[in-house]
C-alpha cells in the first residue's frame, strides 16, 4: 500500500479502467484459479425485507496473487448501492475502496461471455436474449466478445421498454438486433440463449430451448424467484455453475431439482474446474445450462485488474489513515482507579 492512505475510486474510475473484454480475461484467470486451488469464495450472506428489498455481502481471495476482499450492497425498489473493499492478502491492509456498481453489472455479463465461451457451439452466431432491464445490454456484448454474432433476438414483457431498448441496442452493435414479439419468436433456432429477468415464476420451458443451444440462466437470484422449469434439466447434458454453495443457497430452480440429496448435486460443475481441466463442450450435447448467482471470486478477479490499472495510472483519490485509537466510555470510574 502507498503512504498515500487508502485509495478511493469512482463509478467512473472502474469503467474507465477497464472494460467489458478486459472483464472476461480477468474472470477467466480468477477462476482458473480457482480450478487450480489457488483461490477460494466466501459464500454470500443474505437478507431480504419489505416489498423485495435486498442486502447481500461477497468475499474471496487470491492468497497467492495477495489480494482478498468483499463485496457489500444493498438494493431497493427505490435504489440501490455497492462498494468493493479490497485488502492485502499478506499483511492486512486496506488497500483500496471502490464503488461497485459498474463492476457487479461488468462481472456479471462477462461471466456469461466466459460460460458462452466455453459451453456454447464453436459455430452460434445467433442469439435469444430474454430481458431489457439494466442488465441486458452488457450481457449480449459479453456474448459478442466471445462468439461472432450475426442477430440477436430479444424479448420481454413490456412492448415499450423492449423497443426502447431494440433501438439503443441497433446503434451500440454491428450486428442484426431484432424485436421478438414473443418467447418462442426470439428463441426458435437460437443457439444461444441468455434470460436476465426478476420472474417471479418460471416460464422459459425445455420446448424453447434449441436442440444444441446453450442457456444462460443469470436473473432470478433471490430465493423466491424463478425463470426456467424443470423439464430444462431433463435436456440439459451439461450443468454448469458459478458458485454451488450459493446455487444451494439461493436458486430456486436448482433447490427444486435436487433439494436436500447431496448425491443429486454430483452432477452439477463449477465453471472454474471446466476452465481449469480445459474441458470442451460435449459435441452431441443436446443441451447446456449456466445458471449464475453471484460470487466473490468475479468481483475480486476484475477488482484487482482495477485496482493494479489505478497504480499503473495513477488514479483515484485518497483517504488517509489515521494511528488506531482506543475506545472511549462513560461508565463511572471506580474508587479504586480514583
Amino acid at each position: 500500500m502507498t503512504d498515500k492512505g487508502v485509495r478511493w475510486l469512482t463509478e467512473a474510475d472502474v469503467v474507465d479502467l477497464v472494460d467489458l473484454e478486459d472483464a472476461i480475461e480477468a474472470l477467466e484467470r480468477g477462476l482458473r484459479w480457482e480450478g487450480e486451488g489457488k483461490a477460494q469464495n466466501v459464500p454470500k450472506a443474505l437478507g431480504t425485507w419489505g416489498d423485495g428489498s435486498s442486502m447481500h455481502s461477497l468475499g474471496s481471495m487470491f492468497p497467492e496473487a495477495g489480494y482478498v476482499g468483499f463485496k457489500t450492497w444493498a438494493n431497493t425498489k427505490r435504489g440501490a448501492a455497492a462498494v468493493f473493499a479490497l485488502f492485502d492478502a499478506n499483511n492486512g491492509a486496506l488497500l483500496a475502496l471502490m464503488e461497485a456498481a459498474g463492476l457487479g453489472q461488468m462481472r456479471t455479463s462477462a461471466i456469461s461471455g466466459l460460460a458462452s465461451r466455453w459451453l456454447a457451439r464453436e459455430d452460434a452466431t445467433t442469439m435469444a436474449l430474454i430481458g431489457s432491464g439494466l442488465q441486458s445490454m452488457t450481457q449480449v456484448a459479453a456474448v459478442a466478445a466471445v462468439r461472432p454474432l450475426s442477430e440477436v433476438r430479444v424479448f420481454s414483457p413490456t412492448p415499450e421498454k423492449r423497443r426502447a431498448f431494440v433501438e439503443k441496442a441497433k446503434a451500440s452493435f454491428g450486428f442484426e438486433v431484432k424485436e421478438a414479439a414473443s418467447l418462442e419468436a426470439a428463441t426458435e433456432g437460437a443457439a444461444i440463449v441468455t434470460a436476465v429477468t426478476r420472474a417471479r415464476e418460471p416460464f422459459i420451458q425445455a420446448r424453447h430451448l434449441d436442440k444444441g443451444a446453450h442457456f444462460n440462466a443469470v436473473g432470478a437470484i433471490l430465493p423466491a424467484n424463478a425463470e426456467f422449469t424443470q423439464d430444462v434439466f431433463d435436456r440439459a447434458r451439461v450443468l454448469v455453475v458459478d458458485h454451488l454453495p450459493n446455487v444451494k443457497l439461493a436458486s430456486r430452480e436448482f433447490r427444486e431439482r435436487f433439494g436436500e440429496d447431496e448425491a443429486g448435486w454430483g452432477g452439477v460443475r463449477l465453471l472454474s474446474d471446466v476452465i481449469a481441466k480445459g474441458e470442451q463442450r460435449p459435441a452431441d450435447a443436446d443441451l447446456t445450462l449456466f445458471k449464475a448467482m453471484g460470487m466473490g471470486i468475479s468481483d475480486l478477479s476484475v477488482a484487482v485488474t482495477v485496482y493494479e490499472r489505478a497504480l499503473e495510472r495513477e488514479v483515484g483519490a485518497f483517504v488517509e489513515q489515521a494511528p488506531r485509537r482506543t475506545p472511549r466510555w462513560r461508565t463511572a470510574v471506580t474508587a479504586s482507579a480514583a
